[in-house]
Parts: C-alpha cells; sequence; structure tokens
C-alpha cells in the first residue's frame, strides 16, 4: 500500500507497541538530537534474536510494509516474517514503505557492528507522549554517515558536527 503521508510516531508506536527492541538510527535520529534537516523515512536498527524478529515482522505486517522499489510505487509484497530477516545477511538493508512512510530496516549500519555497537551509546527517549525509544548516540549518526560516504551524508556532516560540538559545550 502506499503511503498517505510520512508519520513516524506511528511507524515508532507500531514497533513499540510490539516491544520491539531497535535503535533508531539516520536522519530521524539527528533530527531527534536537535539536527534542522528533513527525512522523509526513519531507520532502525533491530536486536537480532529470533523472538525480536518475529515482533519486527508483525509489527511491519500490520503496517501493511512492502519492499521499496523505483518501479514499483505501491511497493512489492514479501514475505515479512521473522524467517525472511533472520536469513539477511548481516549487511543488508531492506527498505520497505508502508501505511505511514518510507521505513529502512538495516542490522549493521556503515561504520557500526550493529546492534549492541550502537546499543553502548544509545539514549533512551520520549519521542512522543508515552512512546519512549532509543536513540543512536549524535556520535554513532556521523560516525555512520561519515563510513557511508554517500553523496547526502556530506553534505550533512559539517551541520551535524556543528550541533555536536554545541551540544558538548552546553549550547543545546
Amino acid at each position: 500500500m502506499v503511503s498517505s503521508g510520512f508519520d513516524p510516531e506511528r511507524m515508532l508506536s507500531a514497533l513499540a507497541d510490539r516491544d520491539v527492541r531497535f535503535i533508531l538510527i539516520g536522519g530521524m535520529a539527528a533530527v531527534l538530537h536537535g539536527d534542522v534537516g528533513v527525512t522523509v523515512d526513519i531507520d532502525v536498527v533491530p536486536e537480532r534474536s529470533d523472538e525480536n524478529l518475529e515482533r519486527l515482522a508483525e509489527a511491519l505486517r500490520g503496517l501493511g510494509a512492502r519492499i521499496r522499489t523505483e518501479s514499483e510505487p505501491k511497493g512489492l509484497s514479501f514475505d515479512c516474517s521473522m524467517e525472511f530477516f533472520r536469513n539477511l545477511p548481516p549487511d543488508a538493508i531492506v527498505n520497505m514503505t508502508t501505511e505511514a512512510g518510507d521505513l529502512d530496516v538495516t542490522f549493521c549500519p556503515s561504520g557500526t557492528s550493529g546492534f549492541s555497537d550502537l546499543l553502548r551509546d544509545a539514549v533512551d527517549i520520549e519521542a512522543a507522549d508515552r512512546l519512549h525509544i532509543l536513540l543512536a548516540s549524535l556520535e554513532d549518526v556521523i560516525r555512520s554517515k561519515q563510513a557511508a560516504d554517500r553523496e547526502k551524508d556530506r553534505l550533512v556532516l559539517p551541520r551535524l558536527r556543528r550541533l555536536l560540538d554545541r551540544l558538548r559545550r552546553g549550547g543545546g
């Protein structure tokens, strides 16, 4: 199903309501740290146990997740199951469209070794009323964007580094 609009709160709530263990990373994580950038998707790094992957698949099915492609605006159906996610290689990225917008799942973002690596410095935040999520540290967001070395990441890195410097000086 094509997204009717970007609703990150709905996506994050769907994951939290199913008790999916995940860390938010990428542009939305940067925004929640105070970045002025704009993002049109969310990126999550789930913990990779079978139980968590089952909860992830349930949440994604509830959001009507489909594989996002350039050629098919409505996305492609796929086997949204624990087995599908378990069988992915560690460096896989699953780009999906949902009823609430675009959502990307990655197990090992560039420059990191995945969930346990990001968990060390992740912060628990209240992203919306009673919606607590784990947010990758701004340092880890920067580390991942730097390692990905995509043009869009290179463009935002100076701004993210300035934000990190302000936050470290207490200038929020």
